[in-house]
């Protein structure tokens, strides 16, 4: 049993030890990639407008500009890890947002055809905004600089 165990809490201690390590992989990854989807939007307003507008949304304008923006300074805000929860929590939105008008038949889809639901384009951002909101920017970020700062 004492082998055992000493496994397991070497397992456990690898694994938290590999926490601040993915974290910051999906921080790069993803904040690069909302990034990339904001400055899209950016260069193309007119279509992002008639899109939103399309869909029903209030003040198409309004919001696609708010979105385009959103993602591209949100991407660049995680990506370095600075305001890494608070960005998280309105990509959190955005993507449940997105879910609602853009993809409804694949969240409605959720729990009968899982696979249209995770096929979905806003799934992987979602689930990468839902990591950082969860669990925190990681060691590797301003945000954790910060924090141990403070509490010096």
């Amino acid at each position: 049993m004492p082998l055992i165990r000493k496994l397991y809490e070497l397992l456990i201690a690898s694994g938290n030890s590999l926490q601040s390590v993915l974290l910051l992989a999906v921080r790069l990854y993803w904040g690069w990639q909302f990034i990339q989807t904001g400055w899209g939007k950016l260069g193309d307003m007119n279509k992002v407008v008639g899109f939103f507008t399309s869909l029903g949304i209030p003040f198409p304008a309004l919001n696609a500009y708010f979105v385009a923006g959103l993602e591209f300074a949100g991407g660049a805000l995680l990506l370095v890890g600075l305001g890494s929860r608070l960005i998280a929590l309105l990509f959190t939105a955005d993507m449940l947002v997105a879910y609602v008008t853009a993809d409804r038949e694949a969240l409605l889809s959720i729990l009968s055809s899982p696979d249209k639901f995770y096929a979905a384009a806003p799934y992987t951002f979602l689930f990468a905004s839902l990591l950082v909101l969860v669990f925190g920017p990681g060691r590797f970020s301003i945000d954790y600089l910060i924090g141990r700062r403070l509490k010096a």
